[in-house]
């Protein structure tokens, strides 16, 4: 009669897969899924040191999250090393082995590889952090994730928009919120000719200073751009550090302009055009 060690060992050591010399057991398979249980508890647990140490030290968000990504990535490679080593598997045999495929798969895969490395580039540089408000093709995004391939991002219509990172670090991107997040914006009106100069300029100004998201220790000031074909052109300069709502204060500000205009009779004139027809 056998043993509970005995019966232990028969089904520990029971074969699931023999091809060849290899051979998969129930043991090998119960080591993988320890392995990866406690690599979870373990990264978890460097997370949350992590984390609380970053109350006493300079280390803002942005950076805080691309360091615990690029640990995460450092520490999953080493727990796949160690799983395929526990499964008796040669990690330089199967390199060689399948080099003619990886070269294959390589050339069919170059933009994502382009994107990973990309990726790593955007994590370990800092130029581009979680939370930075982004300008790319036109579009106003919040980054809220790096990954290794694409990141994520939110517009301002809480749209998430997935990027590749090869767009991020190759082609042009405004970045709002680096170095300082106070910024300077315009906002271009015309009015029709004839109309009290000096009247406008105070008017734009005074509509801009009224808004809460202005600041008003920066100068707010109007220039006189151009005489254009049917307005005299102004642009109303002022600092804000409300970066991502900013199209919603010069909304706001337009509105109140466009009031303004209309209690002291000042028009914004639209293009006309005569049309003469030959008999």
């Amino acid at each position: 009669m056998q043993t509970l060690k005995e019966t232990l060992n028969e089904i520990l050591g029971f074969r699931l897969i023999n091809i060849g010399d290899y051979v998969l057991t129930v043991n090998k398979v119960l080591t993988i899924i320890i392995i990866l249980l406690l690599a979870k508890l373990i990264l978890n647990r460097i997370k949350k040191i992590l984390f609380r140490s970053n109350k006493f030290t300079n280390f803002d968000s942005g950076s805080l999250y691309s360091l615990t990504q690029i640990i995460s990535y450092i520490y999953w490679l080493l727990v796949v090393v160690i799983i395929l080593d526990s499964l008796g598997l040669k990690i330089t045999a199967l390199l060689t082995g399948s080099a003619a495929l990886l070269v294959g798969v390589g050339i069919g895969l170059q933009q994502t590889f382009n994107d990973f490395i990309s990726g790593i580039i955007l994590l370990l540089e800092g130029a581009t952090r979680v939370n930075d408000v982004l300008e790319i093709d036109g579009e106003i995004v919040q980054i809220k994730q790096i990954g290794l391939r694409t990141s994520e991002g939110l517009n301002r219509d809480n749209i998430s928009i997935i990027i590749p990172n090869s767009k991020i670090t190759t082609d042009k991107v405004i970045n709002w919120t680096h170095q300082t997040r106070l910024v300077r914006f315009r906002i271009d009106v015309g009015v029709a000719y004839g109309s009290d100069i000096p009247l406008v300029c105070s008017i734009l100004e005074q509509c801009a200073r009224e808004h809460p998201a202005v600041l008003k220790k920066k100068k707010i000031e109007t220039w006189l751009t151009n005489f254009g074909d049917s307005s005299i052109d102004f642009q109303l300069l002022f600092y804000s550090n409300q970066v991502f709502p900013i199209e919603r204060t010069k909304s706001d500000i337009r509105k109140a302009i466009d009031k303004a205009f209309r209690e002291n009779n000042i028009t914004i004139p639209f293009p006309q055009r005569d049309v003469y027809l030959k008999k």
